[in-house]
């Protein structure tokens, strides 16, 4: 698939933030559509199918969570981004039941957003197929937010799901605290360590046969992690 052919549609119901951003994806020669609210913005994801959404969390008429729980029903797969108001609405969201695949926080610069779409692009582009990452006994479908542990759905927060994600991404190499936390909560993130060391324990559960002894997501002392697959 060639870069213009990727479909991004907006779903927003600010009229300058939409016309922002529709005119920087359209200058990167994306297709884009737009919709001002919940209804039509379900209707559009459904006739156009894009790849992309991103897709305001607060809207007219249905929510952006009943939107994309709506279209996950009827068999929608493309990447949701689900635009957000402030950091800890985060939390709010159940990434796992709305199927939302990422996220991103107002107020943002278009140099972050469009960081995280062509991420998501290169997936589309380079491959026809489904993006889905196999280690250990398990299956990694980040698009859908989804792990599959031997045969059975496993629920991964947004949060979760970017840090699995990234040391997939990065097998056998020492991530630092610092760098993680650039990858997962961003550029203007306040976020202690504290809150990163939560997460991956939480993550560890999730993944590790024993999490008080985890095999896979090791801890770098003094450094960070680092995800060990032979």
């Amino acid at each position: 698939m060639e870069k213009n052919q990727v479909k991004i549609a907006i779903v927003e119901d600010d009229a300058n933030l939409r016309l922002l951003v529709s005119q920087r994806i359209a200058s990167e020669g994306y297709q884009v559509f737009e919709a001002a609210d919940g209804n039509s913005g379900e209707a559009l994801i459904i006739k156009e199918q894009p790849h992309i959404v991103l897709l305001d969390w607060m809207l007219p008429g249905k929510t952006g969570n009943e939107v994309c729980t709506a279209v996950r029903e009827k068999d929608f797969n493309g990447i949701v981004i689900m635009i957000t108001a402030k950091a800890q609405d985060i939390d709010k969201i159940d990434a796992y039941n709305f199927g939302v695949s990422d996220y991103i926080t107002k107020p943002f610069s278009m140099e972050v957003l469009m960081a995280l779409i062509e991420n998501k692009v290169k997936f589309i582009v380079n491959s026809d197929k489904p993006d889905i990452i196999k280690f250990a006994n398990m299956e990694h479908h980040p698009s859908t937010h989804m792990l599959m542990r031997e045969g059975k759905k496993v629920e991964l927060t947004i949060l979760e799901n970017r840090i699995l994600l990234y040391f997939l991404k990065n097998m056998n190499k020492v991530i630092n605290r610092d760098e993680l936390m650039m990858v997962v909560w961003g550029y203007n993130s306040d976020v202690n360590t504290r809150t990163l060391d939560m997460h991956i324990v939480r993550l560890r559960k999730k993944i590790e046969n024993n999490p008080e002894h985890p095999m896979l997501l090791q801890t770098v002392r003094g450094i960070g992690y680092k995800f060990v697959l032979e």
